[in-house]
C-alpha cells in the first residue's frame, strides 16, 4: 500500500449515468469507488471490464482506465489484460447471465486459473437489458416473458460453480448493505487470485423485491448470517442463535450454556472446501443466507506462474531466434536436386 490519498469522487466519471433510478447498481458502484480510494493503489493502475448487461455499462461511470466488451467475455478479455500488464490491479463487472449463461465457460476457467482477478457478479435473477427474460439464476418457477407459465429449470447458485472451479475466494453481500459491501470488496481486492464477490442486486423494473426476504429490515437478522473469520458463527436480533454440525449437516441451534461450544467457528482459510460448500447452499426458510467472506485461501497465481516459467526456460533454452528455431528438428540441405 501507498501513502497515495484518493477520495471516492476521484474514481468518479461526468459522464451521465443511465441506469434506473432506484437501482441497486448505484450503491455498488459507490462501495467500489471507495474501496478503490482507500486501497492507496495508483489510479492509472485500476482497470475496469465488463462484458454486456446493466452491470456492463460500469466502465463508463468510472474514472479509470476501462473496457465494455462483447456478451460473456469480460473474465476472457480480463485475463488477457492481466497477462499482458500483471502490475495492473483488474476488476471485472459482470451479471448473472453475462458469467453464467454465455460467459459461464470463460468464468470458470478464468477461475481454475486462478488470476488474480477481481470478479464481482450482480445478481439480480433476471435479463434487464434486454427486459425481463429469465436468467440462469432465477428460480424455479419464475414468470417472465420468456418463462410466462415459470421457469422449469433449476438455477445455478454462482458460489457452487465458484468452489466446483477450485476457486480460492468467494463472498456474498447484498446491495443494501454498503459497510458489508465495501468491507467484502476490499478484502476481495487484497487477495492474490481470482476473487468472486456476489453481490444480490435489485432489479426494480423488472425483478423488484427479488432478494426482498433476507434483505427486509425487520426479519433480516433472522436471516442472513454475517461470517467473519476466526469468529463464531453466530446470528439473530441478539446474537442468539448460530449453526452446529449434526451429523454431518449444518443446522440452527439456540443458544445456550450446554451448546456454547458446538458452534462453529468460521475458518475462510480451510483449504477443504467442503464447509464453505455448506454455507454457500444455505436458505430460506430453515436455514440463514451466508453473507461476508466465505472462501479465502492461498494458491498459486496464473500469471505468475506463466512469468515464472517463461524466465526459467529463457536461462536454459538452446533455441535464442527463429534461426535458430529453422535449423532445430529434422533438418537437411538440398543441393544439385539431391538431399545431403
Amino acid at each position: 500500500m501507498s501513502e497515495i490519498k484518493y477520495s471516492a469522487r476521484d474514481f468518479k466519471n461526468e459522464n451521465e449515468i443511465r441506469w434506473c433510478p432506484g437501482c441497486g447498481n448505484y450503491a455498488i458502484m459507490n462501495e467500489v469507488q471507495r474501496t478503490m480510494a482507500d486501497l492507496g493503489i495508483p489510479k492509472e493502475n485500476y482497470t475496469v471490464i465488463s462484458g454486456i448487461g446493466c452491470s456492463s455499462r460500469f466502465p463508463y461511470y468510472m474514472n479509470t482506465f476501462g473496457f465494455h466488451t462483447i456478451h460473456g467475455r469480460a473474465t476472457a478479455v480480463a485475463s488477457g489484460v492481466k497477462m499482458a500488464n500483471p502490475e495492473l490491479n483488474v476488476w471485472v463487472i459482470t451479471g448473472d447471465g453475462d458469467a453464467m449463461a454465455i460467459g459461464g465457460n470463460h468464468f470458470i476457467h478464468t477461475i481454475r486459473r486462478n488470476f488474480d482477478l477481481n470478479i464481482i457478479l450482480f445478481n439480480n435473477r433476471v435479463y434487464g437489458l434486454t427486459k425481463g427474460q429469465y436468467s440462469p439464476t432465477s428460480e424455479r418457477g419464475f414468470v417472465s416473458k420468456t418463462s410466462p407459465y415459470g421457469t422449469i429449470e433449476d438455477p445455478f447458485i454462482p458460489g457452487q460453480l465458484v468452489i466446483g472451479a477450485r476457486g480460492t475466494f468467494f463472498a456474498r453481500t447484498i446491495d443494501n448493505n454498503i459497510k458489508l459491501g465495501e468491507l467484502v470488496l476490499k478484502e476481495a481486492a487484497m487477495h492474490k487470485g481470482a476473487s468472486v464477490v456476489e453481490v444480490l442486486q435489485n432489479c426494480v423494473i423488472f425483478n423488484s423485491g427479488a432478494h426482498r426476504e433476507i434483505s427486509d429490515p425487520e426479519h433480516k437478522d433472522d436471516r442472513q448470517i454475517f461470517l467473519q473469520h476466526g469468529e463464531p458463527m453466530l446470528f439473530g436480533s441478539e446474537k442468539q442463535k448460530g449453526l452446529i454440525f449434526d451429523k454431518g449437516r449444518l443446522k440452527v441451534a439456540e443458544l445456550n450454556k450446554n451448546n456454547v461450544n458446538d458452534i462453529l467457528v468460521h475458518d475462510a482459510t480451510e483449504p477443504d472446501p467442503y464447509l464453505h460448500m455448506a454455507l454457500i447452499n444455505m436458505g430460506l426458510p430453515n436455514m440463514p443466507v451466508a453473507m461476508g467472506v466465505i472462501r479465502k485461501v492461498e494458491a498459486p497465481v496464473y500469471e505468475n506462474e506463466m512469468e515464472a516459467q517463461i524466465e526459467k526456460i529463457q536461462k536454459t533454452r538452446k533455441i535464442s531466434c527463429v534461426d535458430d528455431l529453422l535449423r532445430s528438428g529434422n533438418i537437411w540441405e538440398v543441393k544439385n536436386n539431391e538431399v545431403i
